[in-house]
């Protein structure tokens, strides 16, 4: 009879493994894979030994975690989401039949399957509703996310030290996630994007009302980093309902600026240069719906439709400089 060899404790191994891979992960990974262990993992495995944990441990575990509540939410945990608390658990496992020569019970078990999400970009003339309507201090925010493919993160994280007029470039270098200052989503996020004559107009009027009271371009009255859920509900949301559209996530900003890039025929190679991809594969993959004859090879054909479309005059942005104040329980839309 085989004599079985002693292993570790899940939850002891967890804090090897996750000790020795934390330094090639970003700030909001680490606490998103720290969270999911402590909250997770060591509550399911971590009085078991490694070398003992089977695969039917894990399917249970899976077919327990498909009948969780979500955080904050009425409906269970998303597909996306149990494959990502997965993730740690598969690659500690993995790690761990290496070191202790067992074989590993995430043999043969799958990620679940995720639904394509399909984009859902605004047009250029629900843009203009949008920035026409909302708030005076928020105009040059949301100008800034439909007109440069910006992350949240990316942009309530931008500082004035990354701004350069005189080469008319945003520089992105660093997020802010969960109200914590880090570094990009991945290296080729950090990119110099080139400010159309909107955003360069936009962000000069943000300049004479923020730049005196704080080192980011859009923040709150203390001159504080705005908050993504405050601004969410409070600003966003209201405003889409006031207007009769169609409630979306933020994010759709960032595709409705790919989008028009498109629109306007645009390169491709340039437009997945300002999103941050290091190919135009994702770029045809998820927007090839909206790929016209591709024939430029800059910003210009994307301003020249802008100029046609919202005039000249640039009546959006024809309001004075406001200081931006975090929106409050009763802020208007």
């Amino acid at each position: 009879m085989a004599v079985v060899k002693p292993t570790p404790l899940f939850k002891d191994f967890a804090d090897i493994w996750y000790g020795e891979k934390e330094i090639e992960w970003r700030g909001s990974h680490k606490k998103t894979v720290r969270d999911d262990i402590d909250k997770r993992l060591v509550p399911q495995f971590g009085e078991k030994e490694v070398g003992s944990i089977t695969k039917a441990d894990i399917l249970a575990f899976r077919a327990d975690l498909a009948k969780a509540q979500a955080r904050g939410k009425k409906q269970t945990l998303s597909n996306p989401r149990i494959n990502k608390i997965l993730n740690p658990l598969r690659q500690i496992l993995c790690e761990a039949a290496d070191r202790f020569d067992f074989r590993t019970p995430f043999q043969n078990i799958k990620q679940l399957k995720v639904k394509r999400t399909d984009v859902d970009p605004f047009s250029l003339e629900e843009v203009r509703k949008i920035i026409d309507t909302v708030r005076i201090d928020f105009k040059q925010y949301f100008t800034v996310r439909f007109f440069t493919g910006m992350r949240t993160g990316e942009v309530h994280g931008l500082k004035w030290k990354y701004v350069d007029f005189e080469r008319r470039l945003l520089m992105v270098r660093e997020t802010i996630v969960d109200g914590e200052e880090g570094e990009t989503k991945n290296d080729s996020s950090q990119r110099d994007i080139q400010m159309s004559q909107m955003v360069f107009d936009a962000l000069k009027i943000q300049e004479a009302g923020t730049r005196k009271i704080s080192e980011y371009v859009f923040c709150n009255s203390e001159g504080r980093p705005l908050d993504y859920k405050n601004v969410t509900n409070r600003v966003w949301r209201p405003l889409l309902r006031h207007l009769g559209l169609k409630v979306r996530r933020p994010y759709q900003c960032r595709h409705t600026a790919a989008t028009l890039w498109l629109g306007a025929g645009e390169n491709p190679e340039w437009i997945a240069r300002q999103l941050g991809h290091t190919t135009t594969e994702m770029l045809f993959r998820v927007y090839s719906r909206y790929v016209p004859n591709l024939t430029r090879r800059d910003g210009s054909a994307f301003d020249r439709l802008l100029t046609a479309t919202l005039g000249g005059g640039n009546p959006v942005l024809a309001s004075k400089a406001t200081t931006i104040t975090q929106p409050s329980e009763r802020s208007s839309v």
